[in-house]
């Protein structure tokens, strides 16, 4: 078994969605061995590198973090690789991918694990979003910050997350090759939350 890490380290000079300086994690060291232990303070946003998304994020009825059922963030997936895109992906581009039902479907673009925010990210469009609500995934997955780009209403979002239908943000692709794998992404059991850091693994 192979097991790979898709995770970006967190880390206080990590990209965040849109250089947002507010957005950036601080890591504080609050004891030491010196007073008996080392311990530190971590203070991030939820949706700061690899994280998933609840519906609560954009719905005001949206279930959020803790009441989804754990098998939404893990299980059998496909990689698709859509690294020749340079815009966005649409559902003419998935439409003869052999796509299953509950699979969890992870895009693999030309975007890659910066150091600082790309604007021109590669992201799914509302009718690829809605031919993947057809296809009844459990989730999706794309390697950039953010699903959407310059959708003030957030239609990628809503499309996928009224479906009930977890979006994995901000995940590292560029050591994987397209296929299927099993993934793991499970969040943390944040009261009320509207999203969540996760630790994410493919398994081959």
């Amino acid at each position: 078994m192979k097991i790979y890490d898709l995770s970006p380290e967190i880390s206080e000079s990590m990209a965040v969605y849109k250089n947002r300086l507010e957005k950036r994690p601080k890591i504080a060291i609050t004891r030491t061995l010196k007073e008996g232990a080392n311990e530190s303070k971590l203070d991030i946003y939820v949706h700061t590198g690899s994280h998933v998304d609840a519906p609560y994020h954009v719905l005001q009825n949206g279930k959020t973090i803790e009441k989804i059922s754990l098998d939404k963030f893990m299980g059998k997936c496909i990689v698709i690789d859509f690294t020749k895109i340079k815009n966005s992906i649409t559902k003419n581009h998935l439409k003869n991918i052999k796509i299953q039902k509950k699979d969890i479907v992870l895009l693999k673009t030309k975007n890659k694990p910066d150091k600082t925010f790309n604007p021109e990210f590669v992201y799914l469009d509302k009718t690829g979003a809605e031919y993947l609500v057809a296809k009844k995934i459990k989730a999706v997955g794309i390697d950039a910050l953010g699903i959407e780009r310059s959708q003030p209403r957030h239609e990628t979002h809503k499309t996928l997350l009224k479906n009930n239908i977890p979006i994995f943000e901000g995940l590292d692709l560029s050591k994987v090759k397209k296929g299927r794998y099993y993934f793991h992404g499970l969040p943390l059991k944040i009261r009320k939350g509207d999203a969540s850091p996760i630790r994410a693994a493919l398994l081959s």
